[in-house]
């Protein structure tokens, strides 16, 4: 069984995710997220990390680059039963991320929008929540993945 200590959410279509980041505080999980999820949580008094005080790097690219950082993966990816994977991440600093909360980019709904610019389109390539969707489910018996909002 998965002992969650550290959640990442990062969520497009926000329903429920305060009930289930209030349950995660609840049960002494800390939680880091991004822009509009981390506002949203904030504004809602529930403790949350901002990703670039994570990462220590911040959000670049006008958003392009927040998640696709060693920081990140290395905490999905790093397997729990192995010595040399926790060397790495101890050796380095870096922490395990055990759950992540991600769904992604409403791209179907934004090309479906009437007068949808081409720029609007491809800013809706989700490439970061595919990025740790991949890295979480690769190392899915050390990490949960929660990516529908029901």
């Amino acid at each position: 069984m998965i002992k969650i200590k550290r959640a990442l959410i990062s969520v497009s279509d926000k329903t429920g995710v305060l009930d289930l980041a209030r349950e995660l505080v609840n049960f002494g999980i800390e939680i880091i997220s991004t822009g509009g999820t981390a506002k949203l949580l904030r504004s809602n008094n529930i403790p949350v990390k901002e990703m670039s005080e994570y990462t220590d790097f911040p959000e670049i690219l006008d958003g392009r680059v927040k998640t696709l950082h060693p920081k990140v993966h290395a905490g999905l990816l790093a397997l729990r039963d192995n010595k040399k994977h926790m060397d790495t991440i101890k050796d380095n600093g870096l922490k395990l991320i055990d759950m992540v909360v991600v769904n992604l980019y409403p791209f179907k709904q934004t090309t479906n929008k009437p007068g949808v610019s081409m720029e609007e389109i491809i800013e809706n390539i989700d490439i970061g929540g595919p990025s740790m969707l991949r890295s979480a489910a690769k190392n899915h018996s050390h990490v949960a993945v929660v990516c529908d909002p029901k």
